[in-house]
């Protein structure tokens, strides 16, 4: 169980604003896996810590950033704007490339919601650089064209109660041409709050990029 990390809030500089995150990165790790927050959501968000922190104890580094300012998220068609939410991912992931402690790292995508669309756009962009991405939650359907020429391997995890969503995933899944796996937690809604729920989302995200991420 990795332990060891050094945990910093930094200031990533996108276009004309600076967003702010919380890097965390281990001792000895190859992996980076960057959050992207759903609609409403921030890099305080109890249930992407929850999952950060199981990744950082099985060795993968985390970095949970604000894709939106405070005042950009107040707008209701801003928090859907997957397209604007992509830019800013891409923009932090080069800004990671080019820091010391981060530029040799295998970066990996965690969305959620609308973050999972702006995940999957990124990777579609990224290319085989991006080494894995898990939606948890998430509407990937939202990602449009961009799911076709995704090649990171992609998990998607939903609750088994989340009805309409489930849907969406299976029409998304079925767009994806790489590496694919689809999980549904049973008894789950769409935030896993149910006992053990969270636990499990944990759990298959860690398998998935340690699988991947090397």
């Amino acid at each position: 169980m990795a332990t060891n990390h050094l945990e910093q809030v930094v200031q990533i500089p996108i276009n004309s604003i600076e967003l702010e995150g919380s890097l965390a990165l281990l001792t000895q790790t190859q992996g980076l896996v960057v959050f992207a927050h759903g609609s409403g959501s921030s890099r305080f968000s109890p249930r992407n810590n929850f999952v950060a922190r199981i990744l950082r104890e099985a060795g993968i580094g985390t970095l949970l950033m604000d894709l939106l300012t405070g005042e950009e998220d107040a707008v209701y068609q801003t928090r859907f704007n997957i397209d604007l939410l992509t830019e800013r991912l891409l923009l932090a992931t080069k800004w990671l490339r080019g820091q010391q402690h981060t530029k040799d790292l295998v970066i990996g995508y965690f969305g959620a919601s609308t973050g999972a669309a702006a995940a999957l756009k990124a990777a579609a962009t990224e290319g085989p650089k991006i080494g894995a991405v898990v939606s948890r939650g998430g509407r990937p359907d939202l990602a449009e064209e961009a799911l076709m020429h995704v090649q990171s391997p992609t998990l998607l995890i939903v609750g088994g109660n989340d009805d309409v969503v489930i849907e969406l995933n299976r029409a998304a899944y079925a767009r994806l041409k790489g590496k694919k796996q689809l999980v549904i937690v049973p008894g789950a809604t769409h935030l896993f709050e149910e006992p053990g729920a969270l636990e499990e989302v944990a759990r298959l995200a860690t398998d998935w990029f340690k699988r991947y991420l090397h």
